[in-house]
């Protein structure tokens, strides 16, 4: 039995996208080696190039590619063994029964899914927040140190740097890999639910490539948010993440047109939006609200609703998300927040009240690299009708900007300013 090559690459691709965290949670708990299970769990999907176009396409991926990368990790300790505790780990790993892709098994601390387990594992309060999510985005969710280093607006040597200290933090620090019981689940909450966020926002908006949106990470988010909601009925902040992923996810549909170029959400068709998320993701919002604590993914997802549930672009109550921004600042006093509440004052205010904002950031310095900055001043500019501004504007966001559908959309509004691309 063989397989196209074409059809081969495509099933690999997506198991990659499905299956990689799975795999690598997997071998992590088994072997209880960062490294070595990462190490594998590539041999496994280059394994998998060779050997399916020959034998076909498992009706497992997930199944087949977990055993290929044990199989591997047991022939890589079986080589390392110096000792008989090591034979005893190789000889356990050997024994252990085939993976079922639906069963991920559960444990003391109560956390049903393998990979939400280990984000918790990987969360560990004796990192800085920034490690946790950085370390968790790569050996989780697969994504390359550089998708990390933009999420953070990082350079990627910084980033690799920041990674491979982490580990070493955990190993040097004896700190152990596994999860903690329930009563202490709540102390790594924040950077759980920082991975999540980071993981759908790279799906939403992703930093490069041919594609904006990236839907499996998207839904993978939504589902570990999930999970973690259910898991913890009484973290607000849980609730207020899940109903942002969901009110923003609502508007996927409408974000690209036929030919995946980006749409703004002013002149998106409202009428593609999922009604049925908006209002999951309200009643989540309101839920929370009433819980009394609130906490910075609440004030998102309340300026999320603002967005979600106004009938038309002209019935948006842009001053409630000026000020909703505002209160956001106080917990999280970021540029990039500080530049989205300029967006608002000026479309609350006109754009003449939004430049002063977006002058200090640029003054500031806080966000030099980042595209979204002279593509802002770009289009206050263009509505003031300083047509010759904007076009350098829009040049210079051009430059910067990551993906495909990010750079025709500015070559579109730098050709309305009528001035030479």
């Amino acid at each position: 039995m063989t397989s196209d090559t074409g059809a081969v690459k495509a099933a690999v691709d997506a198991a990659f996208r499905d299956e990689w965290g799975r795999v690598v949670a997997t071998l992590i708990r088994t072997t209880g080696d960062w490294d070595l299970a990462e190490e594998c769990a590539q041999d496994a999907f280059a394994l998998a190039l060779q050997r399916w176009p020959r034998d076909g396409i498992p009706g497992r991926p997930g199944a087949w590619l977990t055993t290929a990368a044990r199989n591997r990790a047991i022939d890589v300790l079986r080589r390392k063994a110096v000792g008989a505790a090591k034979l005893r780990e190789v000889a356990a790993m050997s024994r252990e029964p085939e993976p079922d892709a639906g069963d991920s098994g559960s444990d003391e601390s109560g956390v049903p899914d393998d990979r939400l387990r280990l984000m918790f594992t990987c969360c560990h309060p004796a990192l800085s927040l920034e490690a946790r999510v950085a370390l968790t985005l790569r050996t989780l969710a697969g994504l390359t140190t550089a998708e990390i280093a933009r999420a953070f607006l990082s350079s990627e040597p910084t980033m690799a740097k920041r990674l491979v200290r982490a580990k070493q933090k955990i190993q040097n620090a004896g700190i152990p890999y596994r999860v903690p019981p329930a009563y202490l689940l709540p102390e790594r909450t924040p950077g759980v639910l920082g991975v999540l966020y980071l993981l759908f926002n790279e799906g939403y908006s992703a930093t490069a490539g041919a594609d904006l949106v990236r839907q499996n990470l998207c839904a993978e988010a939504i589902r570990l948010a999930r999970v973690l909601a259910t898991l913890m009925p009484d973290e607000a902040e849980a609730a207020g993440l899940l109903a942002l992923m969901l009110l923003h996810h609502a508007r996927r549909a409408a974000r690209l047109d036929a030919h995946g170029d980006l749409v703004t959400l002013e002149d998106q068709d409202r009428g593609q939006w999922d009604t049925a998320e908006i209002a999951e993701g309200v009643l989540l919002l309101n839920g929370a609200l009433r819980r009394g604590q609130l906490g910075p993914y609440q004030v998102q997802a309340a300026i999320a609703a603002c967005h979600a549930t106004a009938p038309t672009p002209q019935d948006t109550d842009w001053a409630q998300i000026a000020g909703l921004y505002e209160q956001l600042a106080r917990f999280l006093p970021t540029a990039v927040v500080a530049l989205n509440h300029a967006v608002a004052v000026g479309m609350a205010q006109g754009p003449a009240a939004g430049l002063p904002l977006v002058a200090a950031l640029e003054a500031s310095g806080k966000l030099a690299g980042y595209h979204l900055l002279p593509a802002t001043r770009a289009d206050l500019l263009r509505r003031l009708g300083r047509r010759s501004e904007a076009a350098v504007a829009y040049r210079e966001a051009l430059e910067l900007a990551s993906t495909d559908a990010e750079r025709r959309f500015l070559r579109r509004r730098l050709a309305e300013t009528g001035e030479p691309a």
